[in-house]
């Protein structure tokens, strides 16, 4: 009999927790989702600008596209005028501290000399159509973490938690955030040597966030929230080689799936080890495959949390060095890459702490998440080793890509301190132009079978 009492007692209770679960995981409360587009922006952002002025009020970011920009050639700069406000180096650095992350300290400490940031005048740019702003108002009524946070059901379109409760709502958001339903790119990587030698690594992506289409239903997605190509044009030795993705919505239910088609065996094989940190594409051990698009796939390897709200420089509307006036070699430069091209606005970020659970493995023990405000897109991370000890810092430099528009990195730059080298992903100002988001593409553009006919032309 107390056997089956203490069965009832842990079953009811087993019952309230699922039950707590689930309600701390559901969609807000209607009188908080009034709040978007009035006192918050309809991402969810704090509308108004900071106490002492020095981040203004959003209004609307960037709206129209500038005179300047022909269509197909890379983007111009819409703030040509504006001027370094000022400059932080290691030899004032501290005037600074509560508004530099501990990766940005910790690369004044390691390049005393030759590391600078160029503090300008901040400009809240990030925009994104009318359609994405009216969905996420919708699913943020509707929008739920499942399996232990593994996953997002209830949402389809828009960002799914514009006021977040928790870390995982964060770092779901920036997975899920809108950059296109389409696009293609070609662009450049390179790891440069201590010395600043380096061999260029060139790629052909291409994106199909279905997640993100028009009028798409969560039934539609069949658990798929994202396609992705990529394919290596240069060098000749690796020229050939395909990466095929299938990104999915409940990582609980299915972890992505992952085809390469191999050239010099003409046949397409699974790749399970496309995740976590197993070594990106070429990358010469720079970074993990889970730090593409600054963080990608299955979060379940973490404790995620949010910290809270803070101000602090970041990567921002960086279309100097997206610009093709600029060579790769103006922009790879030993050690780090030229902080001359850089631009950095201090801007309000959400800050995330994950750290590994116990018992999974990554090569990152902790690493330390800053997500902007306005758009959910990452822009710094800061990685830690094993013995706690900082590691590597990311940056996701951003443009606003005003002809669609979207808030979306131009480069992703991972720095090693400790090998005194980095990986640069994304390069593109050599190329003939950026992002194309003209191409007309569906799912059965991304099938295995695709794949083949794509290794074989």
């Amino acid at each position: 009999m107390r056997a089956r009492l203490l069965y009832r007692k842990n079953y009811i209770l087993g019952l309230l927790l699922a039950l707590s679960c689930s309600l701390a995981t559901a969609g807000i409360a209607p009188e908080q989702i009034a709040r978007l587009g009035a006192d918050l922006t309809p991402m969810g952002a704090e509308k108004a600008g900071n106490a002492d002025g020095t981040i203004p009020a959003w209004k609307g970011g960037i709206l129209t596209t500038p005179a300047s920009y022909e269509p197909g050639t890379h983007h111009t700069d819409p703030y040509p005028d504006d001027e370094i406000l000022f400059t932080i180096s290691a030899d004032n650095a501290d005037q600074y501290l509560d508004k530099l992350t501990p990766g940005h300290q910790a690369l004044f400490s390691t390049y005393p000399d030759s590391f600078r940031v160029h503090v300008y005048p901040t400009r809240r740019s990030a925009s994104m159509p009318q359609r994405i702003y009216d969905r996420t108002r919708d699913v943020a009524a509707t929008a739920q973490l499942v399996e232990g946070g593994n996953g997002v059901t209830g949402a389809v379109e828009g960002v799914p938690f514009p006021i977040p409760e928790n870390g995982l709502q964060v770092i779901w958001n920036h997975i899920l955030r809108w950059r296109a339903v389409s696009a293609a790119r070609k662009i450049a990587q390179a790891a440069p040597t201590r010395s600043g030698s380096y061999a260029l690594v060139k790629f052909e992506d291409e994106f199909h966030f279905q997640y993100n289409r028009e009028g798409v239903k969560e039934e539609e997605l069949d658990n798929v929230i994202a396609f992705f190509i990529q394919k290596v044009a240069a060098p000749p030795r690796l020229a050939g080689n395909i990466l095929l993705v299938h990104e999915t919505l409940n990582q609980a239910k299915e972890h992505r799936k992952a085809w390469v088609y191999n050239p010099g065996q003409r046949r397409v094989r699974r790749a399970p080890n496309v995740a976590f940190d197993n070594p990106g594409t070429a990358a010469d051990g720079m970074r993990t495959s889970d730090q593409f698009d600054m963080f990608n796939g299955s979060p379940e390897r973490y404790d995620w949390e949010l910290v809270g709200k803070r101000e602090f420089y970041v990567p921002y509307n960086s279309y100097k060095l997206h610009s093709s006036e600029l060579t790769y070699e103006d922009i790879l430069t030993p050690l780090h890459i030229n902080p001359e091209h850089l631009r950095y606005e201090l801007h309000r970020v959400w800050v995330v702490d994950a750290t590994l659970k116990e018992g999974s493995r990554h090569i990152y023990k902790r690493r330390t998440f800053y997500i902007d405000e306005d758009s959910w897109q990452v822009l710094l991370v800061d990685q830690y080793d094993n013995r706690d000890q900082l590691w590597r810092v990311s940056e996701g430099h951003v443009i606003n890509y005003y002809d669609l528009p979207s808030l979306w990195t131009t480069l992703e730059v991972h720095t090693d301190l400790q090998a005194g080298r980095y990986l640069a992903i994304g390069l593109d100002n050599e190329e003939p132009a950026s992002y194309d988001f003209s191409i007309q593409r569906s799912p059965k553009d991304y099938t295995t079978r695709a794949l083949r006919k794509l290794g074989r032309r």
